[in-house]
């Protein structure tokens, strides 16, 4: 099949073009002939402009590329060798919200011919490939898995915003629904993946490895997360306990903070579902789950009590968040904890405004219920620095003096001015 690939006999068509999928697409349609499906018109509009929607890729990276970006089904036919790249989500319960995965599943089946291969990329639990997916295909296609169609499962590694891990860059797990399709499978991806490929023993064990990436950073974090939490009683800096630990080599760096984003925060629900489905309830993973998601609220709680003790009215307070995507330096504000932040200073009756170079105001305003302010031009009681954007790593305690009243509270969440504040009341987790 790759030769075929490579001799443009054939197409790969890759389904999704989020920050997962459309690297993939782009960097697959250097070698070969791509077929780009997103249901988001919106989205291909701006693709076929040499316009990253997620704003991760320059346009300079559409350049030679063989690719076709469509939203019509009728395309994917055309391909042989399809990838699956959309979203995983959990629900308002914090369970797997599959609707994703499942509706591009159909429309791959619709598109499936006899000899095809399907790649999934995107994050399930184990199992789900194979006991979810595969009678989808069957089932829209007509056709029978193993004989007519074979399945892998690849699961994506990309980390938004690092311009340094990037997807050629990063090893890449393989697997198949058996021998024939692994190595056809790692064949194709071996055509653009530098750092090499790990053939994974099966689909399941792919999808686990995956799936623990995240619920192992998770884990860790929520111990830093409750050591903050002691530590902050006991009057000691985090930071400071975590920099003298960290002189012995075998120490692991992690450090406390908002949790959010589509992996760390979501990934573990994945994994704890179906434990659960089998009859085991997770401990360590539903702990520290549990602390992540609720330091949002304490960042907020702590805030007002730094105010109090100010002297300063809560009743109205003026309270200023900088950052509100789930992380530094990209524009994703999908599941940030800082909407976490927010609601509960508003709770307090504290007048809460935010500010972001990268994020889109109307898309915060769609999701989280509150828009960005174009300037900062009022004086408030207290400033959170909840997301380090490398604009905001520039400023320097004067400015944060400008911008505030007497005696004004500055967070920082992440301990980056630690040691520069001296005037204001200082801070952080």
């Amino acid at each position: 099949m790759l030769d075929k690939l490579l001799a443009k006999e054939t197409k790969l068509s890759v389904i999704g073009l989020g920050y997962v999928g459309l690297p993939i697409a782009l960097e697959f349609s250097k070698k070969m002939k791509v077929i780009g499906f997103d249901i988001k018109q919106d989205r291909i509009d701006l693709m076929k402009q040499g316009i990253d929607p997620s704003k991760e890729l320059n346009k300079t990276d559409f350049d030679g590329c063989d690719i076709e970006f469509t939203n019509h089904i009728e395309d994917v036919r055309k391909a042989t060798f399809h990838v699956v790249a959309v979203p995983t989500p959990i629900n308002e319960h914090n369970l797997p919200n599959l609707n994703p995965l499942l509706s591009a599943t159909r429309t791959v089946g619709k598109a499936l011919k006899k000899g095809d291969i399907v790649v999934f990329e995107s994050t399930v639990y184990p199992g789900c490939t194979e006991e979810d997916c595969v009678p989808i295909l069957e089932q829209e296609s007509g056709l029978k898995f193993g004989i007519d169609f074979k399945v892998g499962y690849s699961p994506e590694r990309i980390n938004p915003g690092d311009k340094e891990h990037t997807l050629t860059k990063i090893l890449k797990i393989v697997s198949g629904s058996d021998s024939e399709s692994l190595d056809t499978i790692a064949k194709v991806y071996e055509s653009i993946i530098k750092a090499g490929i790990h053939k994974a023993s099966s689909i399941k064990v792919a999808e686990a490895a995956k799936i623990i990436e995240n619920t192992q950073r998770d884990v860790n974090i929520a111990l830093m997360n409750e050591l903050s939490l002691i530590f902050d009683r006991m009057n000691i800096n985090t930071y400071e306990v975590l920099e003298a630990a960290g002189t012995k080599w075998n120490f692991l760096k992690f450090f406390p903070g908002l949790v959010g984003g589509h992996c760390i925060g979501v990934d573990p629900y994945y994994l704890t579902y179906k434990a659960n489905a089998l009859g085991y309830h997770s401990k360590i993973i539903d702990s520290g789950r549990v602390i992540n998601d609720s330091m949002g609220s304490y960042v907020a709680e702590t805030t007002i009590k730094k105010l109090i003790r100010k002297g300063h009215n809560v009743n109205g307070a003026k309270i200023l968040i900088m950052g509100a995507t789930f992380k530094e330096n990209v524009s994703d504000i999908r599941n940030s904890k800082v909407a976490d932040v927010y609601n509960e200073l508003v709770s307090f009756s504290a007048h809460v405004d935010v500010v972001d170079p990268y994020a889109n105001s109307q898309e915060l305003l769609e999701e989280y219920g509150y828009e960005l302010i174009p300037e900062i031009c009022d004086k408030y009681e207290a400033v959170i620095l909840a997301v380090n954007h490398k604009e905001y790593l520039k400023l320097d305690e004067s400015y944060f003096k400008k911008i505030t009243k007497k005696d004004a509270v500055f967070v920082d969440i992440k301990g980056v001015f630690r040691g520069k504040i001296n005037e204001l009341e200082y801070w952080s987790l």
